[in-house]
């Protein structure tokens, strides 16, 4: 046996590498001094947010201690703190008390400390599925909060989510109006007014100020800060995180939305309203007097969806309150409610807009077609088959369109062994035979882009039924067939593991959709084929083609299977009812034999006038074979 020896320059070569993975571990070293810091900088964070905690939890005891014995010695350490609001410790309603107030949609309770909503239960509607059992709630377990800071006279900064208001509620006819009154003395306070009407879910809020013109620092405005965490509340949440966005209306009548994404943040002026939108469900803040300058911020929180499945987004708006001759005087309203687009617009007040129906003409098709047809249907039928006919009489519709689309295949078809023949013969001049093809295409009177312009108008609704869908409030928890809801995905088979893209369940129409797509190009994809015919130098759209006809249906299979069945189903039937109409109109309607007697007998006639466009590339390709011309003499 051949004895092994130690290769010298292996041994130096490993010697090298490690020297060098030595180096680069010392280079990449952290400054000791830069880490001290930052240490230094996360204790100081950590001591700051505890003495905050102690001290809170400090004035919490004092306040309770003052207002049930009246305690001297613990209102003089609350005056040291609090200042002139300490008089509101030494009332009965400084003490962890609720109020709650409701009508047929809404149940809202408000907290005594803070003076602001902390559960917002919407009562006709359950979360995740119906017959679950839990009404949707946008606000509970502290995951909003509504805080007004107040700089005081005497240098304090206070909070007044950390103090407590004294609420009074009334009726005035059927309208329940109830008082938060944050006081500095008898007759000096910050008040929210919450007015809830009968069958609304719309809450009028009011923020004003009496008496505090002293109290306060009047020089510049108060902060208003309110935050929600959103609560998921349907089947899928990384499909409600889709969907889940903070909408704002400025300026005039202007409108955007802080982007989707882990920390992303606007500022706009003259803010009208701020959404913060889930799926089917939204929070709105409107104002009478637009808000001069507001600081909105969104944080994405399903970075996972295997992991984060309690919440989606968490929404922050810094919005400053001018005084006016040194109070406030703000009125505004709440929107606690469905994200339903006949909801949002009978306000009036452009709410409608955060549902994303789609710019410009794919806007007007839904907001002019779609919806006011599929509402139409659906108050008659029931959901799943209203979506049935609805893409029946789309289809319908459109289908002048489509047979058009395949009439200009066909003639394209019977042409190409002419343009075949013009190929070979002018197979070393690429530009002669452009010219002679479009000048059979003009004795033909075929346009060849008869086919295009069809599709390019099926475009637009297409591109709006993938808005409307995911959109529409009313197929939310409503079933067909196996779909429990159409608002999200049907699931027939739950796997034991994720396929990335695609996730741990098999919907079954998007599955049915994808095989509908699949043998509609595989249709199509022959005489699209024959109808155009391999251009010099350009790709073999015969091979694209073929690859597209796999393609497509699979990434119809992993795009849809989380989506909502509704717009699934609407593909599918669509789908189904083109092979229909394509079958129909090949056999019923296309007669090649005829088609190309037609087209013998255009030629004999005297050619069609050339349109703009096509005069215009025939004379950029005679300028182009002129100057070719030219360069070869020289």
């Amino acid at each position: 046996m051949e004895q092994k020896k130690f290769d010298l320059n292996s041994i130096i070569g490993f010697a090298l590498i490690f020297v060098i993975l030595v180096f680069i571990m010392y280079q990449n070293q952290p400054d000791p001094k830069v880490v001290a810091a930052e240490k230094a900088q996360k204790e100081l964070l950590i001591r700051e947010a505890k003495a905050k905690e102690l001290e809170a939890k400090t004035v919490a005891k004092a306040t309770v201690a003052v207002a049930t014995t009246g305690d001297s010695t613990q209102l003089a350490q609350l005056q040291k703190t609090l200042g002139n609001f300490a008089y509101s410790a030494t009332l009965p309603s400084a003490k962890a008390g609720v109020t709650t107030i409701e009508n047929d949609l809404v149940k809202l309770t408000i907290a005594n400390k803070g003076g602001y909503i902390v559960e917002a239960t919407l009562k006709q509607f359950e979360k995740f599925k119906k017959g679950s059992g839990q009404l949707v709630q946008l606000v509970k377990d502290n995951n909003a909060n509504l805080n007004v800071q107040l700089l005081t006279s005497d240098n304090r900064t206070l909070n007044s989510k950390d103090l407590y208001f004294e609420p009074t509620l009334t009726k005035v006819g059927a309208d329940q109006i109830l008082s938060m009154k944050l006081k500095a003395g008898a007759n000096e306070f910050l008040e929210y007014k919450y007015i809830l009407k009968p069958n609304d879910y719309m809450i009028g809020f009011d923020i004003r100020s009496q008496g505090l013109n002293k109290v306060l620092n009047t020089a510049k405005p108060l902060d208003l800060e309110w935050n929600l965490k959103t609560y998921r509340n349907e089947k899928s949440v990384s499909y409600e995180d889709r969907y889940t966005l903070l909408y704002f209306e400025y300026g005039d009548k202007k409108f955007d939305y802080v982007g989707d994404g882990k920390d992303k943040e606007e500022i706009p002026e003259n803010v009208k309203y701020i959404a913060f939108k889930q799926h089917f469900f939204s929070t709105i803040l409107l104002t009478n007097t637009p808000f001069a300058k507001s600081s909105l911020k969104s944080t994405k929180l399903v970075l996972d969806e295997k992991v984060d499945t309690i919440f989606t987004k968490q929404f922050k708006a810094n919005i400053p309150l001018a005084f006016t001759n040194g109070e406030l005087d703000h009125k505004m309203s709440w929107y606690f409610g469905p994200t339903d687009y006949k909801t949002l617009k009978d306000y009036d007040k452009n709410l409608d807009k955060i549902i994303p129906l789609g710019w410009g003409i794919f806007g007007w098709i839904n907001k002019f077609i779609f919806i006011p047809l599929f509402g139409f249907l659906s108050s008659y039928i029931a959901y799943g088959i209203a979506i049935i006919i609805f893409t029946i009489l789309i289809k319908i519709a459109m289908s002048p369109i489509t047979f058009k689309s395949f009439l200009s295949q066909a003639k394209m078809k019977v042409l190409r062994p002419e343009i075949t023949e013009l190929g070979e013969k002018f197979k070393k001049d690429p530009m002669k035979k452009q010219q002679e093809t479009m000048k059979l295409y003009n004795k033909a009177g075929v346009n060849p882009m008869a086919g295009c312009i069809p599709a390019l108008i099926q475009l637009p609704f297409m591109y709006a039924s993938f808005q409307f869908f995911p959109s529409a409030f009313e197929l939310r928890q409503k079933s067909f067939l196996w779909a429990d809801d159409l608002s999200s995905f049907d699931e027939v088979i739950r796997l034991p593991f994720y396929i990335p893209f695609y996730g741990n369940h098999i919907s079954l129409f998007p599955v049915l959709a994808s095989i509908a797509i699949f043998f509609y190009m595989k249709m199509t994809s022959g005489d699209q084929q024959m109808a155009a015919p391999q251009q010099e130098g350009m790709p073999d759209m015969a091979k694209m083609m073929k690859i597209m006809i796999y393609v497509s249906p699979i990434m119809m299979l992993f795009f849809f299977n989380s989506y909502g069945a509704g717009l699934s189903l609407y593909n599918f039937i669509s789908n189904l009812i083109t092979i229909g109409i394509m079958i129909v109109i090949k056999r019923y309607f296309i007669d090649s034999d005829k088609i190309h007697a037609q087209i013998q007998e255009n030629k004999l006639k005297e050619p069609k006038k050339q349109g703009k466009f096509q005069k215009k590339l025939q004379e950029v390709m005679e300028q182009a074979e002129a100057q070719k011309a030219q360069q070869k003499k020289k």
